[in-house]
């Protein structure tokens, strides 16, 4: 499980890392704007530069992720990203779902080697 873990955490950063830079310069050719409301949605993000920010925080985190440094942190601010990545394309542009599903199992696989980071978070805390 070691080995899975490393693999994947190398590959989400490396994702995060080019996805986030492609946010940011915007270097791939962009593709058509989806219709309906799920292009309106992107196309405000677009606009307020609200992609720009959730691009620098993808290529943050990916290259803590890729440099193996503050892990924990890194799959932190990376888990908003992927649910929000993950709902959009369930709700608004199913096409894009495999990624989603893709980008959610590698996260889950390279948090599973520093889980015992997350454990405190689950624990219920008595008034007091």
């Amino acid at each position: 499980m070691k080995i899975v873990s490393l693999i994947a955490r190398l590959l989400l950063g490396a994702l995060m890392v080019f996805a986030g830079s492609n946010h940011i310069f915007n270097f791939l050719p962009t593709a058509p704007m989806p219709s309906g409301v799920a292009g309106e949605f992107l196309g405000a993000m677009i606009a307020t530069g609200y992609m720009s920010i959730v691009g620098a925080c993808e290529v943050a985190a990916g290259l803590l992720l890729l440099v193996n440094r503050f892990v924990p942190l890194a799959l932190a601010v990376l888990g908003p990203i992927i649910v929000n990545i993950f709902i959009v394309s369930l709700l608004m542009s199913p096409k894009a779902l495999p990624v989603a599903i893709l980008v959610a199992i590698l996260w889950i696989l390279a948090a599973y080697r520093v889980r015992t980071a997350f454990l405190p978070l689950l624990q219920q805390r008595v008034a007091e």
